[in-house]
């Protein structure tokens, strides 16, 4: 048997400016994401959490909390930007362009601006990229700049534990 591996992320190495990674995953967000998110983090306007409130708001509804599409753009983002990086240093120029509502489904998208060799740990490099996400209509609902540490190839590290006895498949499980 032959252990073949995974998506590992990108490195260092790996990044290219003008590179654009279209994130895999799109998230539809519920209302109890909403609700969940932000009761846990202790946001008290009702315009999110209160459906009277929010038909009487301008917007005619609850609003999804921005902390949370913001969450979710930063996570949408890791698969393709930071499954290697060790260290954010900078969120800038957040932008929150369009309302988020219940129902809403969000996709993101990167954009390489830069990168360089870090000059005090030789085993990364420092990237910027620019996210933005979209809903399902194309509206553009956010942006930001990020800033990140990322291992070199051959510097990040793997915690997947060594199996105590081998692999075994039984001829009846084959197809």
């Amino acid at each position: 048997m032959t252990v073949k591996p995974g998506w590992q992320g990108r490195f260092f190495e790996d990044f290219e400016i003008d590179d654009v990674y279209r994130h895999p995953l799109g998230r539809t967000v519920t209302e109890t994401d909403n609700t969940w998110f932000t009761l846990l983090t202790m946001n008290t306007n009702e315009a999110h959490f209160n459906a009277e409130v929010g038909a009487a708001s301008e917007f005619g509804k609850p609003l999804v909390v921005s902390t949370l599409t913001i969450a979710i753009a930063i996570g949408q983002s890791v698969i393709d930007t930071t499954q290697n990086a060790f260290a954010n240093l900078g969120l800038d120029k957040l932008t929150l362009t369009h309302p988020v509502y219940a129902g809403n489904t969000l996709w993101s998208e990167s954009i390489v601006l830069g990168k360089r060799e870090s000059g005090s740990r030789p085993h990364a490099g420092i990237v910027t990229v620019k996210t933005r996400t979209l809903n399902q209509h194309g509206d553009e609902v956010l942006s930001f700049v990020r800033t990140f540490y990322v291992h070199r190839r051959g510097h990040g590290t793997s915690t997947f534990p060594e199996a105590k006895k081998p692999f075994t498949v039984l001829d009846s499980e084959r197809s």
